[in-house]
């Protein structure tokens, strides 16, 4: 038998599931990689139980994603169009309270946001937050770095 007539195992099925596990391998990262940024950037998001905690919270939170955001993107379809897409914010903020709704190690909390002071005159007063604004804020930021880190993987 000749070397060049074996024939790899490998069919096509299994390079579009390897190219679909690469894909959600990578939005899986992100997703790990935002949350992280995200409870370090704002003390009102926070993950109690270490490592694991993280890995499940982005697990979670990529499922969601998949599944949960785009039925309410449809469902709030008319009102995103009405308020000219101003309204999928509020798609974000849902898929982030639903995900400290299914894992318990993640929560919003209040917190006193100190404020912050330019010389050039721009100036943000402090202000204490409430777990809703807290899920803005985070939903806000969670959203910008991960579309910052699906541009660059693509």
């Amino acid at each position: 038998m000749n070397p060049t007539d074996l024939q790899l195992p490998i069919t096509e099925s299994y390079v579009i599931r390897l190219s679909n596990m690469k894909t959600l391998l990578r939005y899986f990262l992100i997703n790990l990689v935002s949350l992280y940024t995200a409870t370090k950037l704002i003390p009102g998001l926070v993950y109690i139980g270490g490592i694991k905690a993280l890995f499940i919270g982005a697990l979670v939170f990529m499922l969601i994603n998949f599944i949960l955001v785009p039925l309410l993107k449809i469902l709030f379809l008319p009102l995103n169009l009405l308020t000219l897409g101003l309204f999928s914010w509020l798609i974000n903020v849902l898929a982030l309270y639903a995900l400290t709704t299914i894992v318990s190690d993640f929560q919003l909390i209040p917190y006193t946001f100190a404020g912050f002071y330019s010389s050039g005159g721009f100036s943000i007063p402090p202000m204490e937050l409430s777990p809703f604004w807290v899920a803005v804020v985070a939903s806000l930021i969670i959203g910008f770095i991960t579309h910052f880190l699906q541009w660059l993987a693509h």
